[in-house]
């Protein structure tokens, strides 16, 4: 029996999110993209993401939050775990990274939401942290998953970035860029988890923006993605 779901929207399934881009028909996007995987759409845990390096525990009581109304989101968010069966996490991106995390010796899971600034403040690492607190998660047995996102080859950034980031940065000419999924890796290993656990899709949204909404592409109004993990 499948004890995992794990499913990441793209363009073709619409905008999920209830306040960027047009949002007059997230709730039936969600409901169609989410019943496809055997997800209901109302017992969604969303955060009113905030580019923080805050994960938070979910329990029962927060079922719902955010799924059918944004303003009842847990505020100020940025990463989700729990162990409990049937609760989706959810957290939506436009080129930030999703991180989805798996213990199945809990079994437990996590979902990060991590842009530049999350990925500055080790968000990654604080999810494996309170998974490891909460529901004595060893890294090593975690799996890790990235999401579709913003990538090396397009994320430019200026020259300030130099002074945050040690590692991460390529540079091309007199240009900056900034690669996410190549930090949040570096950060999961060196917080134990093994290189065999980690899985990247390699997929930029800024490439292939007309399968995937990209936010340095269409700017602050395109739509948001989904990303949803689920124990059963």
């Amino acid at each position: 029996m499948l004890e995992l779901t794990l499913a990441f929207s793209a363009r073709q399934h619409r905008n999920m999110s209830l306040c960027y881009g047009d949002t007059s028909r997230a709730l039936f996007n969600r409901r169609d993209f989410l019943s496809r995987v055997g997800i209901d759409h109302r017992h969604l845990v969303c955060a009113k993401q905030a580019h923080s390096s805050r994960v938070c525990p979910a329990g029962e009581e927060d079922r719902g939050k955010g799924a059918l109304n944004y303003a009842n989101a847990l505020c100020g968010v940025d990463g989700l775990v729990t162990d409990i069966r049937d609760l989706p996490l959810a957290i939506f991106t436009a080129d930030c990274l999703s991180v989805f995390l798996y213990d199945p010796r809990g079994p437990a899971i996590g979902l990060v939401h991590a842009g530049w600034r999350g990925t500055k403040a080790r968000i990654t690492t604080q999810a494996i942290e309170l998974m490891r607190e909460r529901f004595s998660s060893k890294p090593r047995n975690l799996k890790l998953s990235f999401g579709p996102s913003i990538r090396g080859c397009c994320y430019e950034v200026d020259g300030d970035f130099k002074g945050l980031f040690q590692k991460g940065l390529i540079r091309r000419g007199r240009r900056l860029f900034l690669d996410l999924p190549a930090l949040n890796r570096r950060e999961a290993l060196d917080a134990g988890v093994a290189r065999k656990n980690i899985l990247d899709p390699g997929v930029c949204t800024s490439c292939r923006n007309s399968e995937f909404f990209s936010y340095r592409r269409e700017g602050a109004s395109c739509g948001r993605m989904l990303s949803v993990i689920m124990l059963r």
